[in-house]
């Protein structure tokens, strides 16, 4: 390919004297092509997605992401924002361009007595759990410790907490957000509402976030683990979980999932988490869960929170290809659930997986308005993921993925999660913002009406 350097939005190289003045205002590393780190600083959790930025700033502060907006605004380069690097579609990276990368900005400050937790915008899930545990906290975030915070949280972000305590983005208190002119404002109920109102939900339209403030909620242990049946039980597990999910309390989370032992064998599995204090209360909650037939194995046991935090992280580790489509279900009937298995025969490598997510409770308690997280209203989101390694597969994954979304389509509200979200999906976008969308078109012209932050799950101004 032709080498890469850094360029405009109109295809024209940026001049040399200017990327040298660059560097004399910022204190992080400005990665180049040809630099030694170059090839694994473009590089991100998909292997599927395969970028070449014009150059990489891994930021040491605010202040290097407040100099890096400047550059870029002035210069007319596109910019993508880096957290975790965990995001399915590959927003983190881009062609040509400028990655602002927030990996190294990961400290985490706790203050137990106000039972809250500041967290800078590169952190992982697993960077905020562990210094929580120390103080018998838990923030509500995802379910994989390696995500990163900043793409969770301003996508939505359903984790173990969610059913009791509601998104990521409801628990949000304040935040710290550069705009496009450079700018650095807090975003919080008094200060900049709007601004607020847009990132907690509005995906990474409006500014990058380089700290969040939220709130925390005493948990240390949890009853978690993983009930598996054989794979051609999943029509009756399903039904049985859907049963059981349908009168559960809040407390109690759990995903259902047809995938892959670590032989390779096909099961179908339910994966609970109890957060409540009564552990006894949440045996008896769980109790149902394993009656529905016979399992293969029943592992669930009290455990630290960041342990279960982190039991699906080998599920979705570095250097594998991934293809994710999502679908919020109106309801999960029977006809449903028999599309579900009849399409699960198309699932060929393991490794990938059929996901259905409960997610009802605190989560549908507020308004769509409330902030802008859109999708509040439904009890089910399904997320088809394959996952594999051969680039001579991706065609046939692809292509079983979007086959089978399409056929769920007549049991869909039409929404989709932002975080499940793939790279070739915008046309998905605004159905995923819903009724928020006028509100957050307002929200960018205000904050970004040249669309500066455009790699993303984009709205245009």
């Amino acid at each position: 390919m032709t080498a890469t350097v850094l360029k405009d939005r109109d295809g024209k190289a940026v001049p040399q004297d200017s990327i040298e003045e660059f560097r004399t205002q910022i204190r992080g590393a400005l990665i180049l092509p040809g630099d030694a780190e170059y090839d694994s600083a473009r590089s991100i959790w998909n292997a599927l997605i395969d970028k070449y930025p014009g150059a990489i700033l891994r930021c040491q502060g605010t202040g290097d992401v407040a100099a890096a907006a400047r550059f870029a605004f002035e210069n007319n380069i596109l910019v993508s924002i880096r957290g975790g690097g965990h995001n399915v579609g590959g927003r983190a990276v881009c062609d040509d361009g400028l990655v602002i990368d927030l990996s190294n900005m990961r400290a985490v400050h706790v203050d137990p007595d106000a039972q809250t937790v500041r967290a800078q915008g590169g952190a992982l899930l697993g960077d905020v759990d562990r210094e929580t545990h120390l103080h018998g906290l838990a923030v509500p975030l995802g379910i994989v410790s390696k995500t990163g915070i900043g793409g969770l949280t301003t996508g939505g972000g359903f984790g173990w907490l969610a059913r009791k305590y509601g998104p990521a983005c409801d628990n949000v208190i304040e935040a710290e957000v550069v705009t496009a002119d450079g700018s650095i404002r807090t975003a919080s109920a008094n200060n900049n509402p709007d601004l607020y109102w847009g990132i907690c939900g509005g995906s990474g339209n409006f500014g990058v976030v380089t700290s969040f403030l939220y709130k925390a909620y005493p948990l240390s242990t949890v009853l978690g683990g993983l009930i598996a049946f054989p794979r051609e039980a999943a029509s009756k597990v399903l039904r049985g979980y859907r049963e059981v999910m349908s009168r559960a309390p809040d407390e109690l989370t759990a995903y259902a999932a047809l995938l892959w032992g670590p032989d390779g064998t096909p099961l179908t599995a339910l994966v609970p988490c109890w957060i409540g204090d009564d552990k006894e209360a949440g045996h008896q909650a769980i109790k149902p869960l394993t009656e529905i037939c016979e399992p293969l194995v029943v592992d669930v046991q009290e455990m630290p929170f960041p342990a279960k935090q982190s039991m699906l992280d080998a599920a979705y580790g570095p250097g594998s290809r991934n293809y994710w489509k999502s679908a919020y279900l109106k309801a999960l009937t029977d006809e449903a659930i028999d599309m579900i298995v009849e399409h699960s025969e198309g699932m060929t490598i393991p490794g990938s997986g059929i996901l259905i997510e409960h997610c009802a409770g605190a989560a549908k308690s507020k308004a769509n308005g409330d902030n802008a997280f859109a999708q509040r209203g439904h009890d089910y989101l399904i997320a088809i993921l394959p996952l594999w390694t051969d680039p001579a597969d991706d065609a046939d994954q692809i292509a079983w993925a979007r086959k089978m979304h399409d056929a769920m389509a007549p049991f869909s509200t039409g929404g989709t999660y932002l975080n499940y979200l793939g790279a070739d999906e915008d046309s998905a976008i605004e159905m995923a913002f819903g009724e928020n969308l006028i509100q957050l078109k307002e929200v960018k012209r205000k904050y970004d009406p040249t669309n500066f932050f455009s790699a993303n799950a984009n709205i245009s101004p």
